[in-house]
């Protein structure tokens, strides 16, 4: 409104003068040489506009002249750089669903428009990965590195494909090499971390950590447990060559992550070392109100050096009563107070604590169980049962990272190089899918469960040194509709029978399951811990296309997008139409 209102006053101001310059009397006279004019006031001031126009316009056309080589090149170049940013754009959409061979032809072109875009470099770069053309890639990757907008990008681009190649030297050197350049760059840190545990040297990790600290990559709680976990490894690994460095970093260790288990199994056992008992069981109580583990309850057993079974025994039931009742691992404190008590002949206590889980065991249940009637009864059947329950037994819980299951604690996932990965817990794979295949021997098992301890019979001095053989009838075949009640197994007469049945032999401790892994290790878990490599240089987002111009490129390889701006009214558009 208030424009209207503007160019109404304009064009009245306009009117006024002109009938103003009209209303004048006179003329104007103009002579040169012989040539003489004398005008009207009114007719001179129309000459004198008609004279500054044709000046302007005349002006306009010789600098639209001057100027039209500089515009042609640079709408060349703008038709150019269109083109390559369209082929980029539809380039990386075309690697972001796997279209190969639209990938490379979409890179040719913006090879062709836009060389030095560093965009292009980088499409021509994935659609090289993209195609399994390492040798291609790595060219691409090397020309980023050289370029300085470009350079940790090409850097990160030769450290994937040396991860593919298996040089872990080499992309630990590119790593470090980032990290030079950037040190906040998360994944030269992460991989530089993982490659110096790999190798053990804790030194160079904790210099990595406290770098990550300073570039604000990790908060002061992480670097804190981080820490701990560094200074554990560096403790176990130290103990049995420089016990003085390894007790001050298990002493750091337990100050910076008291709820870590390892820190607070070693810490414990250098305190009692040093005759700090009590020192070293508030450290294991410590730990175990927050994870409940079976090596604590050893270091808490056998804290206190010459105790005898029946104190340990004592001492394990104290710790157990502390535990938790809301936490999963509340299982760890009874099957710690049986251990105890079998190693002081307390069966009667050993079997109390692990009644409420016979019915459903675990393999340390199971394994205990059969420890304890071949220990109290020398019942080798009960004990064979109770062996064979653990192998189909469920899983105990075990230190697991990304699905990776160890019989120890690591600082590191070996699987992905992750600091302080490994949990405590269950595997996943181990959990109870269908346990449909213990039905054929569960008859088996609770009969021999069932069955009384047989009595021993005294074999004589020139017969081999086998206890007479305790057998059950072998059942006749029968409908399923019969009666499949268990087998009660029964002592035989004195006569022995004609083909009598072998014992079976004692299962040997390198093969029972406690012993044998719950997993196979990887084929490549020996090589440093390295994340896992991705096809191509993951994108964040795509980038926007700014090829459209608002004029709406015309050439086959864009697409008009929109309506074209319209022409600005009033005095602007009217300079406009004559502005350069």
């Amino acid at each position: 409104m208030l424009r209207i209102v503007l160019f109404l006053v304009l064009i009245a101001l306009a009117a006024a003068g002109a009938a103003w310059v009209a209303d004048q009397p006179g003329e104007v006279v103009m002579t040169w040489g012989g040539w003489r004019a004398s005008p009207t006031i009114p007719v001179f001031v129309l000459l004198l506009g008609v004279f500054a126009v044709a000046i302007v316009l005349l002006w306009s056309i010789l600098t639209a002249t001057w100027r039209l080589p500089g515009r042609m090149r640079r709408r060349r170049h703008d038709k150019r750089h269109a083109r390559g940013r369209h082929a980029i754009t539809h380039g990386l959409l075309a690697i972001g669903h796997g279209d190969t061979a639209l990938a490379r032809r979409h890179a040719v072109a913006a090879r062709r428009h836009a060389p030095n875009d560093p965009l292009a470099l980088l499409l021509h770069a994935q659609s090289a990965q993209l195609e399994g053309n390492r040798d291609e890639a790595q060219r691409v990757f090397r020309a980023m590195a050289e370029r300085e907008d470009t350079r940790l990008l090409g850097l990160r681009g030769l450290f994937i494909e040396a991860q593919r190649a298996d040089d872990a030297v080499g992309a630990v050197m590119i790593a470090e090499e980032a990290i030079k350049l950037s040190p906040s760059s998360t994944w030269a840190s992460h991989a530089v971390l993982g490659f110096r545990c790999a190798r053990g040297d804790w030194s160079g990790a904790l210099a990595i950590l406290d770098s990550n600290l300073s570039a604000g990559l990790i908060d002061k709680s992480a670097y804190r447990r981080q820490r701990g976990v560094l200074l554990t490894a560096r403790a176990l690994e130290l103990q049995t060559m420089d016990r003085d460095v390894a007790r001050e970093s298990a002493m750091e260790a337990i100050k910076l992550a008291p709820t870590l288990v390892p820190a607070a199994v070693l810490a414990a056992k250098f305190e009692s070392e040093a005759h700090q008992v009590r020192r070293a069981m508030k450290l294991v109580e410590a730990a175990w109100l927050a994870n409940p583990h079976p090596d604590l309850a050893d270091a808490y057993a056998h804290v206190k050096l010459g105790d005898t079974a029946w104190h340990r025994l004592q001492r394990v039931e104290t710790l157990a009563a502390k535990t938790p009742a809301d936490k999963a691992g509340h299982i760890e404190g009874q099957i710690a107070i049986a251990r105890a008590a079998i190693d002081a002949s307390e069966f009667a206590r050993a079997r109390e604590v692990l009644a409420p889980y016979v019915s459903d065991p675990t393999q340390r249940v199971a394994l205990l169980m059969a420890e304890i009637e071949r220990t109290e009864h020398g019942d080798g059947g009960r004990a064979r049962a109770w062996t064979l329950r653990a192998v189909r037994a469920r899983h105990d819980p075990a230190w697991t990272a990304d699905g990776y299951v160890s019989d120890r604690w690591r600082p590191v996932s070996p699987v992905t190089g992750r600091l302080d990965a490994f949990q405590w817990q269950t595997p996943v794979a181990s959990l109870p899918s269908d346990r449909g295949a213990t039905i054929e021997s569960s008859a088996f098992e609770e009969a021999m469960l069932a069955a009384p301890p047989p009595k021993r019979v005294t074999a004589a001095p020139s017969e081999s040194q086998v206890e007479p053989t305790v057998t059950a009838p072998a059942p006749a075949p029968a409908p399923a509709a019969q009666d499949n009640s268990p087998l009660i197994a029964k002592e035989e007469p004195a006569v022995a029978p004609a083909e009598p049945v072998q014992p079976t032999p004692e299962p040997a401790e390198s093969t029972s399951p406690a012993a044998t892994p719950v997993f196979r290790a990887r084929a490549d878990l020996g090589k440093p811990a390295v994340a896992p490599i991705p096809a191509v240089i993951p994108i964040v987002r795509a980038p926007d296309d700014p090829g459209i111009d608002d004029e709406g490129p015309s050439d086959e390889f864009t697409e008009q997008i929109g309506t074209p701006k319209a022409q600005a009214g009033g005095w602007r558009g009217f300079w406009s139409r004559w502005g350069a």
